[in-house]
This record gives structure tokens, C-alpha cells and sequence, in this order.
């Protein structure tokens, strides 16, 4: 396997990995959120975040790298926009992490807010799609590469 094949393989894994991690936020953990009684959703959320901060960072500092990288010139070769396309979906996917799943969780660590839940249950939906997207174009560039055999 090459260095491309590397690049593309991880940037393919990375953005797998945190499809699944995504959709099962959504559709189970974030909800459960709600269950919690009042008198230990500081703490849940506190052990959420923490927990799933280590599994969580490094994928998507991966997945960053190596989308940086397949839209350097050097890596795509045929001027393909997938990369670029790619590329800015995960801008929109970090966009909505930081400026609104990470603020939500400040005020659930702090306030242990259900409305709170309820927005992030609703506006993870940019992330949930937005990964699952991510997927999808991941595969086709390192399909469009020939694989990892071609």
C-alpha cells in the first residue's frame, strides 16, 4: 500500500468509524439523555463527555488530517472535487461540533438542562448526516483510487 492508498484507507476508516459513532449518538445515546433524573445529569454528562472525548479526538484529528491532505494537488492528480466536496462537509460537520454540540454540552455539565438535551437531540442531526456523507465520498475516492487492490 502506497502512501495515497494510506491516506485514503484512513481518511475511509476514520470517517466510517465516526458514522457509526454518530448514528448511535443519535439514535440511542443522546435520547437516553432524558431518562436521567434531574439530580445526576451534571454528573452524567460530565462522564459522557470525558468517555467519549477519548474515543472520539483522535478519529476525528485523523479524519481531518487526511482530508487536508487528498486535497493537496500532489494526492489528487485527476482534479477530482470529491476531496474539496468532502472537505467542506467536514468543515460544516466541525462548524456545528464546536459552535453547537460543545456549548450544548457546557450548559448540560453546569445546568443539567433537558431542553438542552432536546437541542442537542435536534441539531445533531447536521453531524449525523454530515458523517454519514463524509462516508459515502470517502468511499468513492478510494473506490475511484482502485481500491486497495487496484
Amino acid at each position: 500500500m502506497d502512501f495515497l492508498e494510506t491516506v485514503l484507507f484512513l481518511n475511509l476508516l476514520s470517517s466510517i468509524m465516526m458514522t457509526g459513532i454518530i448514528w448511535f449518538v443519535q439514535i440511542v445515546h443522546y435520547p437516553l439523555f432524558a431518562m436521567v433524573p434531574t439530580n445526576r445529569l451534571v454528573a452524567y454528562e460530565k462522564s459522557h463527555s470525558r468517555r467519549t472525548a477519548a474515543i472520539v479526538i483522535p478519529l476525528m484529528l485523523i479524519e481531518l488530517l487526511t482530508t487536508g491532505l487528498l486535497c493537496f494537488p500532489m494526492f489528487n492528480q485527476a482534479g477530482s472535487l470529491l476531496p474539496v466536496i468532502g472537505a467542506a462537509i467536514l468543515a460544516v460537520v466541525w462548524m456545528s461540533t464546536f459552535a453547537v454540540q460543545v456549548p450544548l454540552h457546557r450548559i448540560l455539565s453546569k445546568l443539567g438542562d433537558y431542553v438542552s438535551v432536546q437541542r442537542l437531540v435536534n441539531t445533531n442531526w447536521i453531524r449525523t448526516l454530515g458523517w454519514s456523507a463524509r462516508s459515502i465520498i470517502a468511499s468513492m475516492m478510494l473506490l475511484s483510487n482502485g481500491g486497495l487492490v487496484g
